[in-house]
């Protein structure tokens, strides 16, 4: 397992460990619950430089990524983040990625399980095009400040105007008197940013934030609940909920899809599917009798199998078992009541308009 920069720190906090694509990386440190509820009310920090970082330049660089990416990319102004996805030829989905626009590249951040398959696939695309591709990973580390708290806590370290940092935007600045790009996404559905740096400066880097953030609550986050924060707002998780097998229509990602800018790689395949439809869809659903979720649990229309669960567990703030699912046609619809089986016992559930909670991203 390789080490993120911020290993030392993690086990000098007593964090739980444990292997997570290829590196050891803190599932917990004070507790799931704990820590969900700190970015729900507070701020967290969390080490997410497990994730790969691609740069693209050269002639090509735009067309390249406009056909290795479902999204319109052209339409991105300089500073501006897009979440995307790439595809295969059948349409099935390689990797969902954020693509950052540059003023003479990009940079391509993808989910740390698919790091490898997505530069070879990549890579193979790149051969029709007049670019350089590169994979920064190793020389970039990543940390992630969410929660209601962030704006205040990073106030203290930067002179960037953070109140002018739109969603979805980047800009290079300094934290710290660290030089990094400070941009404001996030996987939790609360206010938050994300800050590349080098590795040099993370122990640092993650002092200085713990302490300006004392007074505000802030505290370290582990994978553990990254994932209820991310499940509550619906976000997708590559191998759970999207995969080679699943197409963005099946997926509902449509918003992040663009059928009509141009070219792209499975697009053909993706049209073929939209216009003989689509015959299951991603859908989200709540626990009407007591429960937990799972993935891999089918999911009934009385004694007919209709569906099969992605990603589920106990919401911490609904205090109630959530999941999301692909369900066949016509048994999607919001309010549709159905059954899953749970260790052969068959519960009530009630598909849900997502996400499960409002978005605050500020």
């Amino acid at each position: 397992m390789k080490p993120t920069a911020f290993n030392a720190i993690h086990k000098a906090l007593n964090a739980k460990m444990v292997a997570f694509a290829g590196y050891e990386m803190p599932i917990q440190y004070e507790g799931i619950l704990a820590e969900h509820e700190r970015v729900r009310n507070h701020a967290g920090l969390f080490d997410v430089s497990h994730m790969g970082e691609f740069w693209v330049s050269g002639p090509d660089a735009l067309e390249f990524v406009e056909y290795a990416t479902i999204n319109n990319v052209g339409s991105l102004e300089k500073g501006q983040v897009q979440y995307s996805a790439m595809c295969i030829e059948s349409g099935g989905i390689v990797d969902d990625l954020l693509i950052y626009r540059f003023a003479d590249r990009f940079l391509l951040v993808v989910n740390a399980s698919n790091l490898e398959k997505d530069f070879i696939h990549l890579s193979e695309i790149a051969r029709e095009f007049d670019v350089q591709l590169e994979n920064g990973s190793d020389s970039i580390a990543l940390l992630a400040i969410q929660g209601p708290e962030s704006k205040h806590i990073l106030k203290k370290l930067t002179d960037a105007n953070l109140d002018e940092l739109k969603f979805y935007h980047f800009g290079i600045g300094k934290v710290n008197d660290v030089d990094l790009i400070l941009s404001r996404t996030g996987y939790t559905g609360e206010l938050g940013y994300e800050l590349y740096h080098d590795p040099e400066h993370s122990e640092d880097l993650w002092q200085a934030l713990m302490m300006a953030g004392e007074e505000y609550q802030l505290g370290p986050i582990g994978l553990g609940a990254r994932d209820t924060l991310r499940l509550e707002m619906k976000f997708c998780l590559y191998g759970n909920d999207i995969d080679e097998s699943t197409t963005p229509l099946e997926a509902r990602l449509g918003w992040a899809m663009d059928l009509d800018h141009g070219d792209f790689l499975g697009r053909d395949a993706i049209l073929k599917q939209k216009a003989e439809g689509v015959g299951r869809l991603l859908v989200a659903f709540e626990m009407q009798d007591r429960g937990l979720p799972r993935n891999g649990y089918n999911i009934y229309a009385g004694e007919d199998p209709v569906g099969l669960v992605t990603s589920g567990g106990q919401s911490p703030t609904l205090k109630k078992g959530i999941g999301l699912a692909y369900v066949n046609k016509p048994h999607h619809k919001i309010d549709t009541e159905l059954q899953i089986d749970i260790r052969g016992k068959r519960l009530a559930i009630r598909i849900v308009k997502p996400p499960f909670i409002q978005k605050r991203t500020g």
